[in-house]
C-alpha cells in the first residue's frame, strides 16, 4: 500500500513541474502540496475504509463520521458491513434493524438517509452511486464534502473534499480570516483550492490522496482543540498562522448558540423479567426509536406521590444522567418503577398524563433490549440499568 501511495505521490509531483503559478498567490502553492503529499506518504492513517476504497464503503464511512470520531467509527462501520454489505442489502432493510445497528452513534437522520439513498440508486442508477458531485448531490444527506469525498476517493475524479478539518487547516495556513461557518466561505476555499491544485498540475486521480492527506493533517496536526501540534506540521514553514502565532485565532467562526437544558423525569418500569419501552413519533428528535417512559421536569416527591401514591408499585431512584445533543442538553433524574409483591404492571403512560400512547408501548425481554429494539445513546445510563436487571442468572445459562 506504502509503495503505490509513494508512486502516485511523485508522479503528481512531476506534472506540477509542467504549470506555471497563477498570478495571484494560490490557496496552496506547489511547495506546500509537495511537503503535504510527502507527509501523508509517511504518516498516512491505518482505517478500514482505506483498505477497499470502493463508492460503497467510501459512503458509508464518510455518513459515519458526521459528527463522530474516528475511533468510534471503526467497530461500527466493520459490524454495519458485515450485515449489509452492499447498498442492495442497505436498500432491503428493515428500518428498526438499520437503527439497531446505528444505535449508538446518534444523528439518526444520517441511517435513515442512507437508507434512502440506497433505495434510489438501486431503483434509478443499477445499484452503482453516481461518479459527478451533482448527481451525487441530488442523493438525500449528500452534500459537497461527502460528494466530493465519494467522487475523489472512490471515483479518482478531480474534487476536493472540503470539511471543517480542510477549512481550519487552510484557514491557519493562509491566515484566512473569513467566517468558516458561512457558506459563501466554504464555497469560495473549494473554489480556490481546485483553481490551486490545476495550476500546480495534480492529476485528476490523485486529488483522492490530497484530500485524505488534509483529513489526515486536521485530525492528527491542526487540531480543532487544545495547541495544534505544529513542530510536526509539514506546512509550519510557510502557515501565517504558525509565523504570527496566532494558531488559536483560526479559523474564525460564528460562536454556537447556547444549547437550552431541558429537565426529564426518566422511568425504568420493570414488571415480570421485561421492561418497559415506548416508541417516539416518527418525526422530530429521535424519531421513531425506542426510549425509556419520561416526561419533562423533574418530578418533586409530591408530584410523584400523586400519579404513584395509589398504584401497587415502588420507585426507587436511579442516578441522575446528563446528555448532550447539538442544541438542547437533557439533564435527567431516574426511577425504577417494579410492581409490588403479586401485582403486575401494565402501562403508565395514563399514570404520567399522557394520552394515546398506549399503543406505542411495548415490553421487552433481555434479548429484545439488548439486540432488538434501537434506544438512542442518551438513555445509555438507563439502558444498562435495564439489561443488567434483565439479565439471565448464572444458574439460568
Amino acid at each position: 500500500m506504502k509503495k503505490k501511495v509513494l508512486e502516485q505521490t511523485r508522479e503528481a509531483e512531476e506534472n506540477m513541474a509542467d504549470n506555471k503559478e497563477p498570478d495571484t498567490k494560490p490557496a496552496v502553492d506547489r511547495a506546500q502540496l509537495k511537503a503535504l503529499l510527502s507527509w501523508y506518504e509517511k504518516n498516512k492513517r491505518s482505517l478500514p475504509w482505506r483498505d477497499a476504497p470502493t463508492p460503497y464503503h467510501v459512503y458509508v464511512s464518510e455518513i459515519m463520521l458526521q459528527q463522530t470520531r474516528v475511533e468510534a467509527v471503526k467497530s461500527y462501520y466493520l459490524r454495519f458491513l458485515t450485515e449489509l454489505p452492499d447498498l442492495k442489502a442497505l436498500a432491503a432493510v428493515q428500518e428498526d434493524r438499520l437503527l439497531k445497528l446505528w444505535e449508538g452513534l446518534g444523528y439518526y437522520t444520517r441511517a435513515r438517509n442512507l437508507k434512502k439513498t440506497a433505495e434510489l440508486v438501486v431503483r434509478d442508477h443499477g445499484g452503482e452511486l453516481p461518479r459527478e458531485v451533482s448527481e451525487l448531490k441530488k442523493l438525500p444527506g449528500i452534500g459537497d464534502y461527502t460528494a466530493g469525498a465519494i467522487s475523489s476517493i472512490a471515483y479518482k475524479q478531480a474534487e476536493v473534499a472540503i470539511d471543517g478539518n480542510a477549512l481550519r487547516v487552510f484557514a491557519r495556513l493562509r491566515g484566512d480570516e473569513r467566517n468558516i461557518a458561512e457558506d459563501k466561505t466554504k464555497q469560495a476555499v473549494r473554489k480556490e483550492l481546485k483553481e490551486a491544485l490545476v495550476y500546480a498540475g495534480l492529476s485528476p486521480e490523485r486529488y483522492s490522496i490530497f484530500n485524505q492527506a488534509v483529513m489526515d493533517l486536521g485530525a492528527t496536526i491542526c487540531l480543532p482543540t487544545g495547541r495544534p501540534d505544529c513542530e510536526n506540521c509539514p506546512l509550519k514553514r510557510t502557515c501565517i498562522a504558525h509565523k504570527e502565532a496566532r494558531e488559536q485565532e483560526f479559523p474564525v467562526k460564528t460562536p454556537l448558540k447556547k444549547r437550552r437544558i431541558e429537565k426529564r423525569t426518566v422511568f425504568v418500569v420493570l414488571s415480570g423479567n421485561r421492561i418497559l419501552l415506548r416508541k417516539r413519533p416518527e418525526t422530530g428528535l429521535l424519531a421513531g426509536m425506542y426510549e425509556f417512559p419520561n416526561v419533562l421536569g423533574h418530578l418533586s416527591e409530591k408530584e410523584l406521590e400523586a400519579r404513584f401514591g395509589k398504584e401497587e408499585m415502588q420507585l426507587l431512584r436511579l442516578p441522575s444522567a446528563r446528555h448532550i445533543f447539538s442544541h438542547v442538553e437533557w439533564e435527567m433524574e431516574g426511577y425504577l418503577v417494579k410492581p409490588s409483591s403479586g401485582a403486575e404492571i401494565h402501562g403508565i403512560s395514563g399514570l404520567l398524563g399522557e394520552k394515546d400512547l398506549d399503543d406505542r408501548e411495548v415490553w421487552a425481554a433481555f434479548e429484545e433490549l439488548s439486540g432488538k429494539y434501537s434506544v438512542p445513546k442518551a438513555f445509555k445510563l438507563y439502558t444498562q440499568i435495564a439489561l443488567d436487571l434483565l439479565a439471565p442468572s448464572p444458574e439460568a445459562l
